[in-house]
């Protein structure tokens, strides 16, 4: 079993730290983890959310609380020391990156050389709306038109050719919300730009683990189906943000 999508960003840039999620991996009985940071911990990458900082009260008073804070050739230094190391698991790399249509050649002048294993592409915004940080943000939202807008997204970063995977693909669902119609045409644009690209999808935990009530454990058997009638792969991942919640509930969720 894999879990793909594990951050470090509550921790220092320390071997003994990597050796914590390692410890985990192997309780849980993991072959493999792919560990990353999110790429607003970073300076270099403020410039990509001007645009919603300057249009979202709530988003720039998070984004000045939560972000800049990491140092990328600090992030990227542990990366070369872990890899000198002999670890009982895969131990993987990389960072993932919100995805905005605008700032694709940014993305790409700031990702080509860091020399990760992997870059991990994800929608956290459709437009100016932080979707999935509070349900309440939800109130008088056209929730169709927000459904059609994330999958639309969803597809141009697939075809941007940035990106090794995507996140949690339809965690657009977290707190509950449907479109009131059928999202298998999107679904199937979005598993053929993925084929086309070469790209693998994120069956991922962290959205039930963070609104249980209200989130179903992984992706909609709908666009699991898609991805896999166009040979997507589809890997396990859970969202993990400190080494207690790693391959959290990845062994259910392979099943579903």
């Amino acid at each position: 079993m894999i879990d793909g999508h594990i951050h470090i960003e509550r921790g220092p840039y320390t071997l003994d730290w990597i050796d914590r999620f390692v410890e985990r991996a192997v309780e849980m009985k993991l072959a493999e983890i792919r560990l990353l940071e999110h790429n607003y911990m970073f300076p270099e990458f403020a410039p990509m959310y001007d645009y919603v900082c300057s249009r979202n009260e709530f988003i720039r008073d998070w984004f000045h609380r939560k972000a800049g804070f990491k140092d990328l050739h600090e992030y990227l230094d542990l990366v070369e020391k872990a890899r000198g190391r002999t670890y009982p698991i895969t131990v993987k790399f990389g960072m993932e990156i919100c995805y905005f249509r605008e700032s694709e050649d940014f993305i790409r002048y700031y990702t080509q050389d860091l020399g990760l294993d992997f870059l991990l592409g994800s929608i956290h915004y459709v437009d100016v709306f932080a979707f999935d940080h509070n349900a309440d943000l939800w109130q008088g939202i056209d929730v169709d038109a927000v459904f059609r807008r994330y999958f639309e997204d969803s597809v141009l970063l697939a075809e941007s050719g940035l990106f090794d995977g995507i996140g949690h693909p339809d965690q657009i669902r977290m707190f509950g919300h449907r479109a009131s119609f059928p999202l298998n045409d999107l679904y199937e644009s979005l598993a053929k730009a993925l084929s086309k690209n070469k790209m693998y999808a994120d069956q991922n935990s962290g959205a039930h683990r963070r609104s249980p009530d209200t989130a179903d454990l992984g992706m909609d058997k709908e666009l699991i189906l898609a991805l896999k009638n166009n040979g997507v792969p589809v890997i396990t991942s859970s969202d993990a943000h400190c080494p207690e919640d790693v391959g959290y509930k990845i062994a259910e969720m392979g099943t579903c």
